[in-house]
């Protein structure tokens, strides 16, 4: 899961918003580095993202991806995942898309006390003022996306070419997700 789909995971769970997004930026043990709920923010989103990676049908779903594109199709999945929550949003949540990423910048930036990593904090900065989030309805967003990601460096240059995978594959993976989400909500639900 992605950005979108660990906030909208943690307003159905009434998890920490901060937390479930810092969960990609923070190493180790974060027990003495953040309060309590968002420490369980960080757990939660750790949880989720083992959940995904071992459900049976995003490994099959990762199957799609061929060579060395296949090292690569969890991020390239992540992405699309948060595509089919925000092109797919009503189904999901109240309140509409721009609103609900509005509440959630607003708790997000009043929910720490504690110093931020600087990458989390150079990252959501671009994501809030760029609106990813909202962006990820396009489908065509997602392969920008995938191939700023590609530039970091040069051992992630075949991230790029996972957007063919998911184009080509798009209807299946809508189903996809539209059959696993679900299973996710719960799990992360009960956790």
């Amino acid at each position: 899961m992605n950005y979108l789909a660990h906030l909208h995971i943690a307003d159905h769970c009434n998890s920490n918003a901060l937390g479930n997004l810092l969960g990609d930026f923070v190493k180790g043990n974060p027990d003495n580095q953040y309060d309590n709920d968002v420490v369980q923010g960080i757990r939660l989103h750790r949880f989720v993202d083992s959940y995904t990676d071992s459900h049976e049908l995003v490994r099959e779903a990762r199957q799609l991806f061929a060579g060395k594109q296949r090292r690569f199709s969890g991020i390239a999945l992540d992405m699309f995942w948060d595509h089919c929550l925000a092109s797919n949003w009503q189904q999901y949540h109240d309140h509409g898309l721009r609103k609900f990423c509005e509440q959630q910048r607003v708790l997000v930036s009043r929910e720490h006390d504690a110093e931020l990593p600087e990458r989390f904090t150079r990252v959501t900065a671009a994501m809030w003022q760029g609106r990813w989030m909202e962006s990820y309805q396009d489908l065509e967003n997602i392969e920008y996306a995938l191939q700023r990601m590609s530039n970091r460096s040069p051992r992630m240059g075949e991230l790029a070419n996972c957007f063919n995978t998911l184009d080509k594959n798009y209807a299946d993976l809508v189903k996809v997700f539209k059959a696993m989400y679900p299973d996710v909500l719960n799990a992360a639900q009960r956790f």
